[in-house]
């Protein structure tokens, strides 16, 4: 099964809906947005920061719900 290709009898018997999108990066509208960012324009909230090491509980920080922003991995 590709990306995107969904077996449409699970998902009926699941009674969920299934939607995708794809983003297309843009060199100018990055630059924008990166201004926006450094200028406080545009603010991200960040529910927690783990070291990439990690990962494993940011996973598991994820699977408990209830987030207030984005889980954040930062590479040493």
């Amino acid at each position: 099964m590709l990306p995107g290709d969904f077996d449409e009898e699970e998902i009926e018997k699941l009674g969920v809906t299934v939607s995708s999108g794809q983003v297309r990066s843009n060199g100018a509208q990055l630059a924008e947005l990166g201004r926006l960012l450094d200028t406080g324009t545009v603010r991200v909230a960040i529910d927690s920061t783990f070291a990439l090491a990690d990962a494993r509980a940011a996973h598991e920080r994820a699977a408990r719900g209830h987030i207030q922003g984005k889980i954040v991995l930062t590479a040493a």
